[in-house]
């Protein structure tokens, strides 16, 4: 059993690269044609860093040998359900790059990604990467695909496009 409302989403490191999801396999995605990280829902059971692990080796085939958890996601929408996510980067792993159900996997430079098709709020989350900030919880609230609010650590937030 899945839990639609909770989710991981990680950002796997090379160099100065992540690797990205281009999400345009999968039929009746929300996600469609948007460039995001891997990750998935959780079965029953599962703690966020036994999510992260299947659907990472799932999506792409590689083993994370370590990982860092960098925030909660709180995702609030007009259209779906609220969801959870808890957003991790990783720079070890192993194993080879799998073709991927859900779309293309790419290395992307990091200061390519905002030329990307991204939701909105996954550019303040970039953002708060790129800053280093050690952890943090960041709600976005959506009407349709436009982030209508954001907040930070529970405090309201201009929100600016990534540069």
């Amino acid at each position: 059993m899945a839990y639609k409302n909770l989710t991981t989403l990680c950002y796997v490191e090379q160099e100065n690269q992540y690797l990205m999801l281009h999400r345009i396999k999968k039929k009746h995605d929300v996600n469609q044609d948007k460039w995001i990280g891997v990750g998935g829902h959780f079965e029953a059971g599962e703690s966020p860093e036994d999510c992260l692990l299947r659907e990472v080796k799932e999506e792409t085939g590689l083993t994370l040998l370590s990982y860092r958890q960098r925030g909660i996601i709180t995702f609030v929408s007009d259209q779906y359900p609220d969801e959870y996510m808890f957003l991790y980067t990783s720079d070890q792993y192993q194993g080879d790059l799998a073709e991927c159900e859900e779309g293309q996997l790419e290395w992307v430079n990091k200061d390519h990604i905002s030329k990307l098709p991204l939701w909105e709020g996954d550019r303040i989350f970039f953002q708060l990467l790129r800053e280093e900030i050690p952890f943090f919880s960041l709600k976005l609230q959506y009407a349709g695909e436009k982030l209508s609010a954001a907040y930070l650590n529970g405090i309201p937030m201009e929100h600016k496009k990534m540069d």
